[in-house]
């Protein structure tokens, strides 16, 4: 009953929103369109995302790594982080990010509330400490009044930051895109050569990976299960959790909404080109050679992935104090 409930309240929200319910059964479902059931906390959020005053320099918010006008991620191979430090991995986008089955390219971090603690206090990326943060933040008559107002009491704490940074991101959802529309019933949203591009995505066996709403996000997969991958990247996937050697390079599988957005490709960020990265994915993961026209098919179907991107009014940060802690940014 309760599966029933759910699966109601989601085609009525459709409803509302002007999006007609998914008449197809396909592999990859449509994405819904984000409730908002507390907007001061997804307020407060957002201002956190856009604050870089959790950054240990000042300088650095989530959005420097995952900017919301660049399909929420940075398009760099890695990002560059505190000091100009050269990340180690690729940036995920936070797009459709609470849809993934954990958080982080190794799925370190079981939800997006603990997603939001892992960048502060590590020295490559914002560099500053929960503690320093927290601190920071105390310090804003504006931030402390507004935790109160959402969380009881003005004594800010690191979970309900990174509370209230998760309900935000929890609305990044991009819904509507034209594959959602061709889902929805819609036959004129796809041409010929897009409908074509599916159908050999479906067989030639990316589905198996690629599916659910996000197109991905939902597994944990070796890359490279028939040729191995090449590379210079140091990172292990899940065998840097787990230190057994038959999880090496295996990763969270990425979504693929968005995807013509959100190059680089890879945990690496390797590949600039969608076409090169459909190439390499055949032929290690799968053990298919696709020509150049089934490749560019492919291709045309992956650009009808991108969904309507976020919209909302740039938040106005809490202007700060002048007892507000000031550390030595790049020390």
């Amino acid at each position: 009953m309760r599966e029933i409930a759910l699966v109601g309240a989601a085609l009525l929200l459709a409803a509302e929103a002007g999006i007609a319910a998914p008449v197809r059964n396909e592999p990859i479902q449509p994405i819904e369109p984000a409730v908002v059931t507390d907007p001061a906390k997804v307020e407060l959020g957002k201002q956190l995302f856009f604050d870089p005053r959790l950054s240990k320099s000042g300088f650095i918010s989530c959005n420097s790594c995952h900017n919301l006008s660049m399909g929420g991620s940075d398009n760099l191979p890695t990002s560059v982080g505190h000091n100009w430090q050269a990340g180690p991995i690729n940036s995920p986008t936070v797009l459709n990010s609470s849809m993934n089955i954990a958080q982080f390219w190794d799925g370190r971090a079981a939800d997006l509330k603990e997603q939001a603690g892992g960048p502060i206090e590590n020295p490559m990326e914002m560099a500053s400490s929960h503690t320093l943060a927290v601190d920071v933040l105390q310090s804003i008559p504006q931030y402390r009044a507004s935790f109160a107002a959402i969380y009881g009491d003005e004594t800010i704490t690191i979970d309900e930051v990174t509370d209230a940074i998760a309900a935000f991101e929890e609305t990044l959802v991009t819904p509507n895109s034209r594959f959602d529309q061709w889902l929805r019933g819609d036959d004129s949203a796809l041409t010929k050569v897009e409908l074509e591009g599916y159908e050999l995505f479906k067989s030639t066996g990316c589905t198996a990976c690629h599916n659910g709403p996000a197109a991905g996000g939902n597994s944990f997969q070796k890359m490279g299960l028939v040729e191995p991958y090449v590379t210079d990247n140091p990172a292990e996937g899940v065998a840097g959790l787990t230190g057994n050697d038959i999880d090496r390079f295996k990763f969270k599988v990425p979504t693929l909404r968005n995807v013509a957005l959100t190059y680089p490709y890879f945990h690496d960020g390797a590949y600039w080109e969608l076409e090169k990265a459909v190439d390499v994915m055949a032929r290690l993961q799968l053990g298919r050679k696709l020509a150049q026209e089934e490749i560019d098919k492919i291709v045309a179907f992956l650009h009808t992935l991108t969904g309507e991107q976020p919209t909302f009014q740039m938040p106005i940060l809490p202007p700060s104090t002048n007892d507000t802690p000031r550390p030595k940014p790049f020390e």
